[in-house]
């Protein structure tokens, strides 16, 4: 049989000399999966002293976009880690954008992903989570064929798949833990009301707490944002209000509130009790340790990014949107009503 050349250099030859078979210096010529690092550096090493042409990498293999609001916040930063880590064991690396004022935009960095020729793109906390921004940028993405997902976010008539913690249930299970330690003035601070998962935790606050408090509750919704200084300034307003607790859309607000309460005299649980939303790393060792609603963060990503790779395979996956269920992590920042009194 006749040996197989490749340029002028026989493939056996590049074989001989990284000490690997045929078939695996075929794999890295190819850009195959399945070879080592130090076994496909080998290879290319032989290359280079046969004078052999490195292979180009296809620009489109292997590169998967993911788009992020600032690292600021320490919940997104676990996303990008969760999701790398589940792209990375599938054999695909991650394009990190992250946004940032003045920075660039979301459009921009679709713009520079497609360019690339990334296989696909997610999308965690971005404009589809806005319900002022024009979601037919993403419709004409789909329709280019770019697979897509999003990660915390709705955008009705958008046809992908869609993957978010359900805010009502986190609401829910933060409201029962306060009214069982005797809390009935309770408020709410999120994010800017134009945020869909701001909406629906202030939708199912209202819902739970009108039979309680009446038009009154409505009130006791306060938008800020989702920073140390939006939960300070919002859990002002509450405090004026005489509640004795806050449930906030995030860690971020959580200890905002909790300062926004010490700079009054007021102890934290003993006057104040405060909830946070995200069970962020680290959010266990502030003072006091937080008791906050956990995001599936794990759960949710891998799922996302599961699905995306069956997408960029050619499987006819399931749109709409996907819930996961939240937990609640109590720890020393709720007490009983009145706790400081007795």
């Amino acid at each position: 049989m006749a040996d197989r050349t490749l340029d002028g250099v026989r493939l056996a030859d590049v074989a001989a000399q990284a000490g690997v078979s045929e078939a695996t210096v075929s794999r890295v010529l190819n850009g195959k999966q399945g070879v080592a690092a130090g076994t496909r550096q080998a290879v290319l090493t032989a290359m280079d002293q046969l004078g052999y042409e490195r292979p180009a990498r296809r620009r489109s293999a292997g590169l998967i976009g993911l788009i992020i609001p600032e690292l600021d916040n320490p919940i997104f930063p676990a996303f990008a880690q969760v999701i790398d880590r589940t792209l990375t064991m599938r054999g695909y690396t991650s394009v990190l954008c992250t946004q940032s004022p003045g920075g660039a935009t979301e459009d921009e960095f679709v713009e520079a992903l497609t360019d690339r020729g990334v296989s696909g793109i997610v999308f965690v906390s971005g404009l589809h989570a806005d319900t002022t921004a024009r979601h037919d940028r993403y419709t004409r993405l789909i329709d280019a064929g770019v697979p897509v997902v999003f990660v915390n976010g709705y955008a009705p008539g958008v046809r992908a798949p869609f993957f978010s913690d359900d805010d009502a249930a986190a609401v829910e299970l933060a409201l029962t833990h306060l009214r069982e330690l005797g809390h009935d003035r309770i408020g709410l601070a999120v994010g800017p009301q134009r945020f869909v998962p701001a909406q629906r935790k202030a939708e199912r606050f209202r819902l739970l707490m009108e039979p309680v408090l009446g038009d009154e509750a409505g009130e006791l919704v306060v938008h800020s944002l989702f920073s140390v200084e939006g939960g300070h300034s919002a859990a002002r307003h509450l405090l004026e209000r005489e509640c004795t607790a806050v449930v906030c859309g995030s860690d971020l607000m959580a200890l905002g509130a909790i300062r926004a309460a010490r700079r009054q005299g007021l102890s934290v649980p003993g006057d104040f009790s405060v909830v946070g939303y995200d069970d962020s790393p680290l959010i266990a060792f502030t003072d006091p340790p937080l008791t906050t609603v956990q995001q599936q963060v794990s759960t949710m990503t891998t799922a996302a990014v599961r699905t995306l790779l069956d997408e960029i395979s050619g499987v006819d996956v399931p749109t709409g949107e996907y819930l996961f269920q939240p937990d609640l992590i109590v720890r020393g920042s709720t007490g009983a009503r009145g706790a400081s009194a007795s």
